[in-house]
């Protein structure tokens, strides 16, 4: 079966120690020329053109070099400030404002790395001085940065919304339930955590005058998500304009108003998400061509076929989608796997009449956790280097925490209201 053959390569070639983009498109050739495939070599070329076309991509480096300007610009400081001012009175104080904070400017970078990255640097050392093990601190931080994927600027629905069809505002408001339930899930271990290690049982509730400080030092920050999103949802903007915005609310706010940003480090903020878009766009170009074969060679009916005999039922196909994405999410970066699967599963999940934007979301709850789990996991490697903590140290904390985000995953996947019902009523009030 040329599925299995497609992707043993693939996962050979890859663990071999070769770039993604390269194994990618070594494989794709690779089958075509090994199995007399006869398609021209000008094709791979077309498609992997066609695929960094759409428009609605031009919105994906936008939102990096968005990202790029908050991280640096002083938003996450007022953020943390605004979370542990509200919530650092209960147990495990320092882990809740951690997650809170996480989640809060996923809402306005859409980037779990930026997130990560971000909040890490002010939360780790005020963590570590309180009692939190370095590795326990990174792991909760390398978890909480990936809820920045399911909030409603998140890239993964970018790209998800540009390969289903699915509109992304109708994303943007689907993820918001999973991202606050996924949220509440790391709360309770954090909690769990503080009493039981007894490292954090919470700061003395704050005085009315100290959180008007904290929410009005944090207006600015906390006005972006509802700007942005609010303009999505209303139709006001496109999300490529929505991202155009982000970058302009971004700069005036961290150059004028909270001033921790100089003209001089734009250059090099530059770069950074010029680095990074093109590393997205090279490998969306280049999964673009291998899904091009899949397509051509009815890889996706092989599979159908097969899933229908192995899956008679919905919930059983769920449960295979689930389990094939979160093991292909140990090897390869949510962006890749969702270009590499979604021309597969699509298909499958629309032969069992499901809705795509339910899809959307557990896909992209899936893929998150690739984010901190080793060996590739981005969140997991920020968050270890931030904490100063070796990867095992840091895997023996991700397992309560781990527990809470699967969970969620399957309520997700099983509960579709969860991720539909927003969507429907916000656009029922809109009609």
């Amino acid at each position: 079966m040329l599925a299995l053959t497609l992707f043993g390569v693939f996962f050979l070639i890859a663990l071999a120690g070769v770039p993604l983009l390269f194994s990618i498109l070594v494989t794709t050739v690779g089958i075509i020329w090994a199995q007399n495939l006869g398609h021209p070599m000008e094709t791979i070329f077309l498609s992997f053109i066609a695929g960094v076309e759409p428009f609605i991509l031009l919105a994906v480096p936008l939102f990096v070099f968005a990202g790029e300007l908050l991280a640096q610009g002083g938003v996450g400081k007022r953020i943390v400030e605004f979370a542990r001012v509200l919530f650092g009175w209960l147990p495990g104080g320092l882990g809740v404002v951690t997650v809170i904070s996480c989640t809060m400017f996923g809402g306005v970078s859409g980037s779990a790395i930026a997130d990560t990255a971000a909040i890490g640097s002010l939360v780790i050392p005020s963590m570590i001085a309180r009692g939190y093990s370095r590795g326990f601190a990174a792991a909760l931080l390398a978890v909480a940065g990936t809820i920045a994927l399911l909030m409603p600027l998140s890239i993964p629905f970018l790209i998800y919304a540009f390969i289903s069809g699915v509109s992304m505002r109708t994303l943007s408001m689907a993820g918001l339930l999973p991202a606050i339930a996924s949220a509440i899930a790391l709360i309770v271990v954090c909690m769990w955590h503080g009493k039981k290690s007894g490292c954090d049982t919470g700061e003395d509730r704050s005085t009315p005058k100290e959180i008007w400080t904290a929410t009005r030092d944090a207006g600015p920050a906390l006005l972006m998500p509802i700007i942005i999103i609010g303009g999505i949802w209303t139709g006001v903007f496109t999300p490529s304009e929505s991202a155009a915005i982000a970058v302009f609310y971004g700069l005036i706010v961290s150059l004028f108003y909270y001033k921790d940003l100089s003209w001089r480090r734009i250059p090099q903020l530059l770069l950074n998400a010029f680095i990074t878009s093109a590393t997205v766009m090279l490998v969306i170009g280049a999964t673009g061509a291998m899904a091009w074969l899949i397509t051509v060679e009815q890889v996706a009916v092989q599979m159908a076929a097969w899933i229908q005999v192995v899956a008679t039922e919905p919930w059983m196909f769920l449960m295979l989608f689930n389990i094939c994405l979160l093991l292909l999410g140990i090897f390869i970066e949510p962006l890749p796997a969702m270009l590499l699967s979604a021309p597969l599963f699509l298909p499958l999940a629309k032969h069992f009449e499901m809705d795509m934007v339910h899809i959307g979301v557990v896909m992209t709850a899936n893929l998150a956790i690739a984010l901190y789990t080793p060996p590739v996991g981005g969140t997991l490697f920020v968050a270890a280097k931030l904490a100063k903590a070796g990867i095992g140290e840091i895997t023996r904390h991700l397992w309560p925490l781990m527990a809470a985000t699967v969970s969620v995953v399957l309520l997700i996947t099983y509960i579709p209201a969860l991720s539909t019902w927003l969507p429907r009523f916000i656009l029922s009030l809109s009609n």
